[in-house]
């Protein structure tokens, strides 16, 4: 099955108030070319999961810039100075997850586990409105699983039936995102012929992936 498909197919599929997961680490593994064309369309009132909100004029940032988002569940906001300003302002809802509790609460999604316990924030906000337990002497939080509607990847390659290749660092949160929404939409810098690609080199499988479009803009980083 060819899932390769035009930008404006793909984000015919993305709609208001959609939660959308994006991979990257600022901007090392982002779609930038989707995220752009959100920026260009009518669609917002968008939840976001990412691991950061990147810089205002650059990555996920601008999402926040153009007032895309209502509300960011990520592991820091500190390089994007409009981000902190939105939400002390009241304009955007930040939730802030410890970075390895959002990786793996992703992950649990994936694998369809319930949750799973951790020490990271007991005895800290974190902990609010979460059930905390107690083994042999050691408290523990039960975090959830996240999913998502939406899971915006960056590949640096991906075969027409969406089996995926990552370069280096920049496959940080994609791999786990891919796992984790209902529709998973792939940016790759390469697109090859099923079969083209060596097995072993295939990080995310095709039954992850429902529709890929080729990167378009010229200046993205990794």
């Amino acid at each position: 099955m060819n899932k390769v498909v035009t930008m404006a197919e793909a984000l015919s599929r993305i709609k208001n108030g959609q939660s959308v997961m994006i991979g990257g680490f600022l901007t090392v593994g982002t779609p930038q070319g989707l995220v752009d064309a959100i920026v260009d369309s009518e669609i917002g009132e968008l939840t976001l999961i990412v691991n950061d909100t990147a810089f205002a004029d650059r990555g996920v940032g601008k999402l926040i810039a153009c007032d895309k988002v209502k509300k960011v569940i990520t592991s820091h906001i500190g390089t994007n100075k409009i981000t902190g300003k939105k939400m002390h302002a009241g304009e955007i809802e930040v939730e802030l997850v410890p970075q390895g509790s959002l990786a793996e609460k992703i992950r649990s999604e994936g694998a369809g586990l319930g949750g799973f316990l951790t020490p990271t924030g007991v005895g800290t906000a974190v902990e609010e409105n979460k059930q905390v337990m107690e083994f042999d002497g050691k408290k523990y939080i039960l975090e959830r699983p996240m999913g998502a509607d939406i899971a915006l990847i960056k590949a640096h390659k991906a075969d027409t039936s969406g089996n995926l290749v990552y370069r280096r660092a920049a496959r940080n949160f994609n791999p786990l995102m891919a796992m984790a929404a209902d529709l998973v939409i792939v940016e790759a810098d390469e697109i090859v012929e099923a079969g083209e690609l060596d097995p072993d080199e295939v990080m995310t499988p095709c039954v992850f992936v429902d529709l890929i479009v080729r990167k378009e803009s010229p200046n993205e980083s990794a």
